[in-house]
This record gives structure tokens, C-alpha cells and sequence, in this order.
């Protein structure tokens, strides 16, 4: 059985209410799957309308595609 854990929120830029959620779920795809990350998008700070899963095998790379978004854009 799935377990989550919120890791941490932030408000999202560009809305009045909107929440970025980051969690922990262990088994998400049934017993014995590896944990994973969620992000989660509210555009209402409660309703998640968007939702990734990041299995933490890909967790650097795509840390490290993010910081190089964020540095090009600077």
C-alpha cells in the first residue's frame, strides 16, 4: 500500500493561491516498487491539477537539467 510523505510546499509564481508539492511515495506502483518523487501542481493551493513521478534512480539527472534550465535563463 502506497504511503506519502509531503517533503515541503511552495507557493506557485503567477497565481494567487497555487502550490508546488513535493512528496515521497513509498510502493507507488503496488508492493515492492521502489519509492518515488511526486511533484504535484495546484493551481488553487488544493486540487492537484498536474502530477509528475520521478523514480530517485533519475532524481540527479534531472536535478541537473533543471539548474541548467535556470542558468540559461539567467
Amino acid at each position: 500500500m502506497s504511503t506519502i510523505t509531503e517533503l515541503g510546499t511552495l507557493a506557485l509564481a503567477g497565481t494567487k493561491k497555487g502550490k508546488i508539492s513535493i512528496s515521497n511515495v513509498t510502493e507507488p506502483y503496488g508492493k515492492d516498487t521502489p519509492d518515488i518523487v511526486s511533484i504535484g501542481i495546484s493551481l488553487n493551493g488544493q486540487d492537484i491539477q498536474w502530477k509528475s513521478h520521478i523514480p530517485y534512480e533519475n532524481l540527479e539527472d534531472v536535478i541537473a537539467i533543471l539548474q541548467k534550465a535556470l542558468d540559461d535563463r539567467k
